[in-house]
């Protein structure tokens, strides 16, 4: 029985190869669609879970709030680690992570400054899943000044010679590092990836008992991790015992006193939530870059509404065929077959279909995956897909593809009555009709909620690329590894000046976009204390440089003498001081050393638009790398001048360059993805609607078929019948604006709180939206209508 239904069911693919062509394409690109982003969304959710503790692993973390500042730290004080290990018998272990950047790291002759270090504790692998392939399998760390490599690392080095036992030196330390192990490299679906990890034990900072001062990434190892949130209520008695003290000897008062108005916490963050789960600023910036869940939850949706709408789009093509089918149907039934029957052979072919659409659509997986990872900046494989799991996952995906896709219209086809059905005069009842536009309007519900959303994405985007964030980002050329020149710096610095391409040289580690190095200072008004506030260190050269405007007062200038202990605030800071229309000449305490405030530069952004601007102080203390105005637009011929100038200093350090308006642009990569990715997949969503309200609209004109031919003979012209037709179907696009406008705003207006600058919703978004799905809408509609009222009447009066 079933090889006959499956013959049969090939023989009408034959026979009706265009309609099939059109219902696979469309069952094809929304499988596709489905398992790309359940890809993307499966590699969202997999990270750190390779870790054989992961469920066992929590990061310690730090929040606070002092005096209106909010503080969200991913590093906790170096005491921490050990002292909850002490403290509480549930923690099992604990290690410390000390990020080192990209130190310059060089064996003999050969040197790197690409690979990513970090000073570790002797446990670290004790913790962490990180397979040792060479070397000290056992403690590769408990020695002072030794170093595990990863294998990538250690061939750049080495080649193919043995490192265990060698020597290599790591920029900052005078002592050199003895290797005593190899291991894989750290997995791309790992919230840290580095390549170098030298021992915590030579590092006297590590040693510090310090509770004031964050720098380390500090991880804990539960009895159970599932129920951290025990540990974590007790650990408030831990700041109130160990940070208490120290508050009382910095601040001069006591810890319940200074908690009455401020909230100090360390809170617990499980491993395999830090991915996707971070708002930590400042200082500790995340070791990677991080994903977002909001992001899993949006492809998750697009995944499922995507299946979802080539089921649709499957049911009403195959309900638009249906009087193709009638008489097979009728003859069926009179020669016995029951309803049952002709329900699995309309199954079976189904099945078919959905076999073929998924084959098609891993064919297209493996062209498409190469693209996302380019535009998303992942690393996707289809065969990490491809295995016992996966492949039942598929199994059973094609079944309920087969059900969820083939069930109504099996229903629908096997119900005609024998006798309508071989006239070919079958039922169109109020609750099939129902049942179609239902399908339709969903459809372009979700059409119109992705095209609305990558509209605002658009425009928040571009607002982004407009706003005036305060500097001139344009023609500035950053070098950060300028001070790598040393004593040559100067020498370097006056040697640009001299190209006439070049307006301005100032040297500065920091930078309002991109890469920076990032201070923080307590600061005192009046001998109280007032809150933190983040530090610049400058020349006199870089407001000019960077085209920032002084509201009052004046810049840095050797005319002036000493400015060493002068000080140029922001307007938020002086609006935090209560200083707004009289801040010059006032004095600020830092660490100690009293500042006078010569000048209130205007605010600007040194931090992305997701932030409001903070309080920031600009010292006189310049170090670091150099940024260079142009005075031309060809950056191409100034950097490649710059080059050959920093290759004549013969310093062994690489060129390197970032241009700051580039710099700008990648702080927000992550929503410029998002965007092209919605773009992408909201014509895909569009154009397999459009095959449903094909199929629909197929469906109808067959159904009303001698009615437009009775309305052509009494006289009806074109235009008129492609309205009778049309409008219907445009009514039902509407309605699904009714639906999708709602919920779309609801949804962006709660993306857009993520940025404390951004676009106000208004009209004009949604009214475009409208206006390309109605356009869309009719042109499909349209062109099958006009068709249908081109026909031939005699040809659909004939059998009358």
């Amino acid at each position: 029985m079933l090889k006959n239904y499956i013959k049969i069911a090939w023989r009408n693919i034959l026979k009706h190869k265009s309609m099939f062509a059109i219902n696979i394409a469309g069952l094809a690109i929304g499988i596709a669609s489905c398992l790309l982003m359940l890809l993307f969304v499966v590699d969202e959710l997999s990270y750190d879970t390779f870790n054989e503790k992961a469920d066992d692993i929590v990061r310690v973390v730090f929040k606070a709030q002092i005096n209106g500042e909010k503080i969200k730290e991913a590093v906790v004080m170096a005491p921490v680690a050990q002292t909850l290990k002490n403290d509480f018998p549930e923690v099992v272990d604990a290690t410390r992570i000390y990020n080192l950047g990209t130190p310059k790291i060089a064996y003999g002759t050969t040197a790197f400054r690409n690979g990513k270090a970090a000073y570790v504790d002797p446990n670290f692998f004790n913790v962490f899943t990180l397979a040792i392939i060479d070397g000290d399998t056992q403690s590769p760390l408990e020695e002072p000044n030794t170093v595990v490599l990863t294998e990538s690392e250690a061939n750049k080095y080495f080649g193919n010679s043995n490192p265990i036992g060698k020597n290599i030196l790591i920029e900052g330390n005078s002592q050199p590092f003895r290797v005593t192990a190899i291991i894989e490299n750290v997995p791309q679906n790992s919230h840290f990836r580095f390549d170098v990890l030298a021992s915590m034990q030579g590092f006297d900072p590590a040693k510090s008992t310090s509770w004031v001062n964050s720098n380390y990434f500090t991880y804990l190892v539960l009895e159970n991790g599932k129920v951290y949130k025990d540990l974590e209520k007790k650990l408030p008695q831990v700041l109130q015992k160990y940070m208490g003290p120290q508050i009382q000897d910095d601040l001069g008062v006591s810890y319940s006193d200074f908690m009455k108005d401020n909230q100090l916490g360390l809170f617990l963050q499980p491993l395999t939530d830090i991915h996707l789960n971070h708002d930590f600023v400042g200082a500790s910036q995340e070791l990677e870059q991080g994903g977002d869940i909001k992001y899993v939850y949006i492809f998750s949706a697009i995944a499922l509404f995507m299946l979802l709408i080539a089921c649709i789009n499957f049911m009403n093509l195959s309900t638009a065929s249906a009087s193709k089918r009638s008489r097979e149907v009728g003859i069926r039934k009179v020669l016995g077959s029951q309803r049952k029957q002709l329900w699995q052979q309309f199954l079976s072919e189904a099945f078919i279909a959905t076999v073929l659409a998924l084959f098609i659509a891993l064919g297209l997986l493996v062209v498409l995956i190469p693209k996302f990872n380019e535009l998303s900046g992942k690393a996707l494989q289809l065969s990490s897909f491809i295995n016992a799991s996966s492949i039942g996952l598929l199994i059973a995906l094609t079944f309920f593809i087969s059900l969820l896709a083939g069930a109504y219209p099996s229903l629908f086809l096997s119900s005609f009555k024998p006798i309508s059905a071989l006239k070919s005069k079958f039922s169109n009842s109020g609750h099939n009709k129902g049942v179609r536009s239902g399908l339709v309007v969903f459809q372009f519900t979700i059409s119109t909620g992705l095209i609305l959303a990558t509209l605002i994405v658009r425009q928040q985007m571009n607002y982004i690329q407009q706003k005036d964030v305060g500097y001139d980002k344009e023609q500035l050329l950053v070098l950060r590894d300028a001070h790598l020149l040393g004593n040559s710096l100067n020498a370097f610095k006056q040697e640009l000046l001299k190209n006439p391409k070049v307006g301005s040289v100032t040297q500065s580690a920091f930078v309002p976009a991109g890469p920076t190095d990032i201070n923080m200072s307590t600061i005192y008004k009046d001998g109280v204390f007032s809150r933190r506030m983040a530090v610049y260190n400058i020349d006199g050269h870089y407001l000019p440089t960077m085209g920032m405007k002084l509201v009052s007062g004046r810049n840095f200038s050797k005319v002036f003498g000493a400015d060493s202990t002068k000080v140029i605030i922001n307007e938020t800071a002086s609006k935090l001081l209560g200083l707004e229309n009289n801040a010059l000449g006032k004095t600020i305490t830092d660490a100690g050393k009293t500042a006078t405030i010569i000048g209130v530069v205007k605010d600007f952004h040194f931090k992305s638009l997701h932030t409001p601007i903070e309080p920031l102080l600009l010292f006189y203390n310049p170090y670091g790398g150099l940024l260079v105005k142009a005075r031309t637009a060809d950056m191409a011929t100034l950097i490649a001048d710059t080059q050959t100038l920093w290759k004549s200093f013969d310093s062994g350090e690489p060129f390197d360059y970032e241009l700051l308006d580039q710099s700008y642009q990648k702080t927000y990569l992550v929503e410029r993805k998002m965007g092209t990715i919605l773009n992408i997949f909201a014509i895909l969503t569009i154009f397999v609607a459009c095959l449903g309200l094909f199929g629909l609209i197929t469906f109808t004109a067959e159904q009303r078929f001698k009615e437009i031919g009775i309305r052509k003979v009494l006289g009806s012209t074109v235009p008129q019948i492609v309205g009778m037709l049309s409008k219907d179907f445009l009514k039902l696009v509407v309605i699904s604006f009714f639906i999708a406008f709602p919920i779309g705003f609801y949804a962006m207006d709660t993306w857009l709180e993520g940025f404390a600058y951004r676009i106000q919703l208004d009209v004009w978004a949604f009214l475009i939206t409208a206006i390309i799905i109605m356009l869309i809408a009719f042109a499909t509609v349209g062109y099958k209508s006009f068709s249908a009222a081109m026909m031939n009447p005699v040809k659909a009066l004939k059998d009358d």
